[in-house]
C-alpha cells in the first residue's frame, strides 16, 4: 500500500498545477481572470475535501477497506484534476 504522505505529495502537486496554470490564464487573458478564480477556488475545496477524505479513511483498522479508500481517493483525484485542467482549456479556447 503506498503512504498516506506520498498520496498528499500527490494531491499537493496536481492541484498546484492547476493553480499555476490558472495564474498563468489570468496574467495572459486579462479578461477571463473571473473564471479562472472560479477554478482556483474550485480546485483549492477539492483539495481541502482530498485531504480530509485521506486523513479519515472508512474503517482505520481493516487494511483492505483502507487500501480500497485510498484507491478510490487516487482515482478520484485524476479524474477531477483533469476535469479541471478540460476547465482551464475551454477558457482557452473561447
Amino acid at each position: 500500500m503506498a503512504k498516506l504522505r506520498n498520496l498528499k505529495k500527490d494531491i499537493d502537486y496536481l492541484i498546484s498545477e492547476v493553480l499555476s496554470d490558472c495564474y498563468t490564464l489570468a496574467y495572459l487573458y486579462p479578461d477571463k481572470s473571473e473564471k479562472s478564480i472560479e477554478i482556483i477556488n474550485d480546485a483549492v475545496d477539492f483539495r481541502n475535501k482530498m485531504f480530509e477524505r485521506a486523513n479519515k479513511p472508512d474503517d482505520k483498522h481493516n487494511k483492505k477497506l483502507v487500501k480500497a479508500c485510498y484507491k478510490n481517493i487516487n482515482k478520484d483525484l485524476l479524474t477531477s484534476v483533469d476535469e479541471f485542467f478540460k476547465r482551464i482549456s475551454e477558457l482557452t479556447k473561447k
